[in-house]
């Protein structure tokens, strides 16, 4: 899933788009809401990605990464910019149990599988 941060608010496709309803992506919106970070779902044309203040891709694989350039332009200062900060340190901070967020987001493997007598 792909974010653009334009005017400290969040613009990222909708479901319409054919875009996956993931974890991570529902993770990125609770997360803004928080944050009192407003979120626009609709269409992103190719362009609005090389004028976006910051960009950043959210999934399993890539957690929350930002994104530096959109062919060979650079987005914003070049730099991971405050509000993708923001996000992905709060969405850290979460994953690792360092901070609480949500009751049943996260499952302590460890008790787990220990209660199953490994």
């Amino acid at each position: 899933n792909i974010f653009i941060v334009k005017n400290n608010k969040l613009i990222t496709p909708s479901l319409s788009s054919s875009i996956l309803e993931g974890i991570t992506r529902r993770t990125v919106f609770k997360i803004a809401q928080s944050l009192g970070i407003n979120i626009e779902e609709r269409s992103i044309a190719r362009t609005e990605l090389y004028t976006a203040d910051e960009l950043f891709f959210a999934g399993t694989g890539v957690q929350i990464a930002w994104v530096q350039s959109v062919d060979r332009r650079e987005i914003g200062s070049g730099n991971c910019g405050p509000v993708t900060t923001q996000i992905r340190d709060f969405y850290f901070e979460v994953i690792t149990g360092k901070k609480s967020f949500q009751d049943g987001w996260l499952t302590p493997v460890y008790e787990w599988f220990f209660s199953r007598g490994h």
